[in-house]
């Protein structure tokens, strides 16, 4: 990787496991994709992370958009400290952590846009449209969600995501969704929907939808 951004916050994690499983997101999420996907978001105020992990995205765009504030939730309390400890290593005070299940978030009006990258497939089906609703229900008028998934065609593709999701999260549930029943349910959650297809020589069918809350 040619990103200083990239290894620097590969470096503030102790644990090699861990660095491992960064370098492998950062390989399959690259710096042109995590780009492609940050010019969409504000270049100031809070921004949400939702499904933060270890905080490797979180502290991308907070090191790149130094007027954002970056909040990360995430189920797991470790990965919340891991991240918590990285931001602190890296300097960055533009960026907090809290620990939760996005599928209990109530949102409280305080963020201009908001983003789930790869998480989508992770949630079980019946909880995704109220989480997406409470999503809106958090954004200004006109403010960004962006989720960036995988589709379910070609079904090639989808296999090799499959297997690796299983190699990366043996106990996580997967369940992807069809670009046309995520953009439906997006839609009838208040959000103007727009997709975004992201080219890969790498066989992930990604996918991101640039969703803008309807007043």
């Amino acid at each position: 990787m040619r990103s200083e951004t990239i290894r620097s916050i590969i470096r503030a994690y102790d644990d090699p496991i861990v660095r491992a499983y960064c370098w492998a997101r950062f390989w399959i999420l690259r710096q042109r994709f995590l780009d492609e996907i940050g010019q969409y978001l504000p270049p100031a105020g809070a921004v949400l992370d939702i499904g933060c992990g270890f905080g490797l995205f979180s502290l991308y765009y907070a090191a790149t958009g130094p007027r954002r504030f970056i909040r990360g939730l995430d189920i797991n309390g470790r990965r919340i400290a891991l991240a918590r400890r990285a931001a602190a290593r890296l300097g960055l005070d533009n960026v907090s952590y809290e620990e939760g299940d996005a599928r209990d978030f109530k949102g409280d009006g305080e963020v201009l846009a908001a983003y789930m990258l790869d998480i989508v497939h992770h949630i079980p089906p019946p909880a995704v449209a109220p989480l997406l609703a409470q999503l809106h229900r958090s954004l200004p008028p006109r403010g960004l969600l962006l989720l960036k998934d995988v589709d379910t065609r070609p079904a090639p593709k989808r296999w090799f995501t499959w297997a690796l999701d299983k190699a990366m999260a043996p106990g996580s549930p997967v369940h992807y969704w069809s670009a046309e029943a995520l953009s439906g349910i997006l839609e009838s959650s208040g959000f103007t929907v727009h997709r975004h297809l992201m080219v890969d020589v790498l066989p992930y069918p990604h996918i991101l939808y640039i969703c803008e809350a309807r007043p």
